[in-house]
């Protein structure tokens, strides 16, 4: 008999806690072993309850999630799930989360809302919790620098030449810090890459404005109907699918509602679908890490199309699933080490 995932659930309010519990426990993979109204109480139960994954709250009275996971990674490692509300503060406390160590992001507002949105709630909590279960974490020392996050982003120049090339990138479970380090570590003036990255509504504004206040590209979330542009980075907004279109010589992006695909909203694959049909062999697909196939049917057929494509390799992917998958697809015909990958976007620009 396979061994359930044990999950401790901390979070201040009694109906998000009970909410949660049901949904955890509807998943025959997963167990809520124990539930905790703040981390006084959850750094008790951690020690004698010994969780796989914990959901965290990171606004609680007494202590905030913040201060609770700087210090259970240095003491504790163990995987966390974030859940935060879509308001403006609790989005860049949840991003600031994901860089003190914590796995996945999911928005409060899909456990509020379970009775509306029951079956996408339920597959994006417990995907969550099983993709931060295969996440191996490390006792991490939080430098103050981290903290400082609020800086003023950089005057970039705007560049308003057209590109006849598109860069596509996919990721979900650890993706946010490798497309990170790929936009630190790439020139201005390349062309126009559109991002999917697997996370709810409501946080990849915030996401997209704390990238470009580090990387010299301009990176922004991405809008229904706009126009390409080299030097830009967009990434596909929580909740609706991205797609690219073109139109004569020029390429813009289509922002869309739609049913999942392969269990998620962004999805990588609608994105490399469209990529393939409308660009072809002036594309770029990147894979990279992820739990799951997200991607690789459309990243076999960017290949197909004549176009480019990478997988990350699995030392240095957080959760080796979808790069495998499309490895084992046929769909990459490059694997590559995530400190590889900017130069492959540059030979390509």
């Amino acid at each position: 008999m396979k061994k359930l995932i044990k999950v401790l659930v901390i979070d201040d309010s009694a109906l998000v806690r009970q909410t949660l519990t049901e949904i955890v426990n509807s998943d025959p993979e997963l167990e809520v072993i124990g539930v905790a109204a703040d981390p006084y109480f959850a750094a008790q139960k951690i020690k004698t309850l010994i969780p796989d994954v914990i959901t965290l709250d990171v606004e609680m009275p007494r202590m905030d999630g913040l201060t609770f996971l700087k210090r259970l990674m240095a003491q504790y490692p163990i995987p966390v799930v974030i859940i935060s509300s879509l308001t403006q503060s609790g989005s860049q406390l949840a991003l600031r989360a994901l860089d003190y160590g914590a796995v996945e992001i999911v928005a409060k507002s899909e456990i509020r809302n379970t009775k509306a949105h029951l079956e996408e709630s339920k597959i994006r909590i417990t995907d969550a919790i099983k993709a931060a279960h295969q996440v191996p974490v490390k006792r991490k020392r939080i430098s103050k620098s981290v903290t400082q996050s609020q800086n003023k982003p950089p005057e970039k120049s705007t560049i308003y030449k057209t590109t006849d090339k598109i860069i596509a990138i996919g990721a979900s479970t650890g993706g946010t810090e490798a497309i990170r380090y790929i936009l630190k570590n790439i020139r201005p003036n390349l062309p126009g890459i559109l991002i999917t990255q697997h996370m709810p509504a409501g946080f990849t504004k915030s996401f997209a404005d704390h990238l470009n206040s580090e990387c010299e590209v301009t990176v922004k979330e991405a809008s229904d109907g706009e126009r390409i542009m080299r030097g830009h980075a967009y990434i596909a907004p929580g909740g609706k699918h991205m797609e690219l279109y073109r139109s004569g010589a020029k390429y813009f992006i289509k922002v869309r509602d739609g049913e999942l695909v392969n269990r998620h909203k962004p999805s990588v694959d609608v994105l490399f679908n469209s990529v393939a049909h409308q660009a072809g062999q002036n594309a770029l697909g990147i894979i990279m890490t992820g739990m799951g196939r997200d991607g690789a049917a459309g990243l076999f057929a960017m290949k197909m199309e004549g176009a480019r494509t990478v997988a990350q390799d699995e030392a240095s992917s957080v959760v080796f699933g979808m790069p495998k998958e499309a490895i084992k697809a046929g769909a990459a015909q490059q694997v590559l080490h995530l400190h590889d990958i900017p130069k492959k976007l540059t030979d390509f620009s």
